[in-house]
């Protein structure tokens, strides 16, 4: 399989409408372990492959360092989905799904918080870095 942004883009909106279903099912207020578990349960039910808590591994100057950086969902092993269930999504939590996609040397990442009232309008961001602009449409 050749990475395109148009498969990125597909895949974005495949992961976006199991995200939605699982919000419509349980509304806001939960915590992350409960979606994250409902949100697997829904990507297996599309049949999207995905990794759960993936550890990231750190290369510190030739120096692998196991950090315990876990990244939440590794979809198609091209796509870091970070999971909230916060008030909102603070700089802090766009810092770590940027650097997960810098250390994985992936192009895009989606960051989904669940406590939100509108999962699609203000619930879900999606990031890309420099990689993304080397990608075919």
């Amino acid at each position: 399989m050749t990475l395109t942004k148009s498969f990125l883009k597909d895949l974005v909106y495949k992961v976006n409408g199991a995200a939605i279903e699982v919000h419509k099912a349980l509304d806001p207020g939960l915590l992350e372990s409960v979606y994250h578990k409902c949100l697997k349960h829904e990507l297996a039910i599309r049949k999207i492959n995905f990794q759960s808590e993936l550890i990231i591994p750190i290369n510190y100057k030739g120096l692998q360092l196991d950090a315990e950086l876990r990244c939440d969902l590794l979809v198609e092993g091209v796509l870091p989905i970070e999971l909230k269930a916060t008030d909102g999504i603070n700089p802090i939590h766009e810092a770590q799904l940027i650097t997960y996609m810098k250390l994985l040397e992936l192009p895009e990442g989606l960051l989904i918080n669940f406590n939100v009232v509108n999962l699609y309008k203000e619930g879900q961001r999606t990031y890309v870095n420099e990689l993304y602009r080397n990608l075919d449409d």
